[in-house]
């Protein structure tokens, strides 16, 4: 999933979804044509818009926008007028099935970004795929998303041909994590605690296999529901471990209350998690007791990357009331992604979409390659993102959450 996986970067943009509108009846196309309007093509973005991972879902859905826009305006692809249209899923699985439903249903999307979460990736992998209609996501992190169950066995086979991501996986960010702090931090005894969800769960165990194998001790595990704030048994079990650093798998509503309840139960150890609490909203809700916390998230931060210096500037300028956050220089290069395939396949169809766009749009993906707002942007055989940059941050200070997090080594995992 994942928070902030770009850098924390505060300015979300308030656009709609993809809504590619261009899959309609070549009878429609050829009037729009005639009529000099040339061909819509709709990107559906899907993303927790309200509810607790709004920060980071209106972050996404703003920077996809933005996306749409720079290539209207640049006239990247001629004849075709990208526009988006967006859902809500609020983080649940239910919700993101239903949505790539109606995505699918709209004859005129022909591509997709999104989820935030991996557990409402999962819901929606088939449904698109069934449809040939390409998925980007800019967050998921679950490595059998795209590599199978049995990714971790030695037997990595690709369940879905239409799904891609941007964002590198928790096989390599867990343990990316434990690299850090056993080898640079020196924490030697970790607590480890996930919210059981998909990404979470999934996160914690490359972490402590990892963790473990450096020579780690765990002094002890526990699994908690994030929809209750109230963890203060789970604060005493970790006081009394004698553990100097708590491993958190899952997301910042959670990850916030929980640090700032061990601090104050007496467990003055930091709080360490993924790039789902890569967040000025983890800062917000765990107060001055976040300080000294630490998250990973995928990529170098976007504020440090010449490559991400015009987006930046286009993300302001474009006056978005919410911030970009972590997966912000992510969706934009998703939705680029999507932009990229259209503008191939209609080259390849003499300046028009073909009957089959959807299909070709997902042939056209395994290929796409450019330079965009995160770096070198392209996919492997399983149509995971080959860039495998990773940073760890640190909060330094709570007084200002929106600059609170601070990168303290980038790199990538040595496995």
């Amino acid at each position: 999933m994942r928070q902030r996986s770009l850098i924390a970067i505060t300015a979300a943009f308030t656009a709609g979804a993809l809504t590619l509108t261009a899959c309609g009846s070549r009878d429609d196309k050829d009037k729009e044509d005639s009529a000099g309007g040339g061909t819509t093509v709709v990107i559906g973005v899907d993303a927790p818009l309200t509810g607790d991972l709004s920060a980071l879902g209106l972050g996404i859905r703003n920077s996809v926008d933005l996306a749409a826009k720079q290539a209207n305006e640049k006239k990247y692809v001629d004849g075709i007028t990208f526009k988006v249209e967006s859902a809500d899923d609020q983080g649940q699985p239910a919700s993101g099935q239903t949505n790539a439903t109606k995505f699918v249903a709209n004859k005129e999307i022909l591509g997709a970004v999104g989820p935030l979460n991996s557990s409402v990736g999962e819901s929606m992998q088939k449904v698109f795929d069934d449809a040939k209609l390409v998925q980007v996501s800019p967050a998921n992190t679950n490595p059998a998303m795209t590599q199978g169950q049995d990714w971790n066995g030695g037997k990595k086979v690709r369940p879905y041909k239409a799904y891609f991501r941007t964002a590198t996986t928790d096989a390599v960010q867990g343990p990316f994590a434990a690299q850090y702090l056993y080898n640079d931090a020196k924490k030697k005894k970790v607590f480890v605690v996930d919210d059981k969800k998909t990404y979470g769960a999934g996160l914690a165990a490359t972490f402590k296999d990892e963790f473990t194998k450096l020579g780690g001790k765990v002094a002890g595990t526990e699994h908690v529901n994030p929809d209750t704030k109230d963890f203060g048994a789970v604060a005493t079990k970790i006081k009394n471990s004698d553990a100097d650093v708590v491993y958190y798998g899952g997301e910042y509503p959670a990850a916030g209350p929980l640090s700032k309840q061990m601090k104050k139960a007496g467990a003055n150890i930091p709080l360490v998690g993924g790039d789902g609490i890569y967040s000025a909203d983890f800062v917000k809700l765990a107060g001055k007791e976040g300080k000294g916390d630490m998250a990973t998230s995928i990529g170098q931060p976007v504020e440090e990357l010449p490559s991400a210096k015009e987006f930046i500037a286009n993300y302001k300028k474009a006056g978005y009331k919410e911030a970009y956050e972590a997966y912000g220089g992510y969706s934009y290069d998703s939705a680029w992604a999507v932009i990229e395939a259209v503008k191939k396949v209609v080259e390849d169809n003499d300046g028009k979409l073909p009957d089959d766009a959807r299909e070709k749009i997902v042939e056209a993906m395994q290929d796409v390659s450019f330079d965009g707002v995160t770096g070198k942007v392209s996919f492997d055989e399983y149509g995971d993102a080959t860039n495998k940059q990773l940073t760890v941050y640190e909060v330094k200070s709570t007084e200002d959450p929106t600059k609170g997090w601070k990168p303290v080594k980038s790199g990538t995992f040595t496995g």
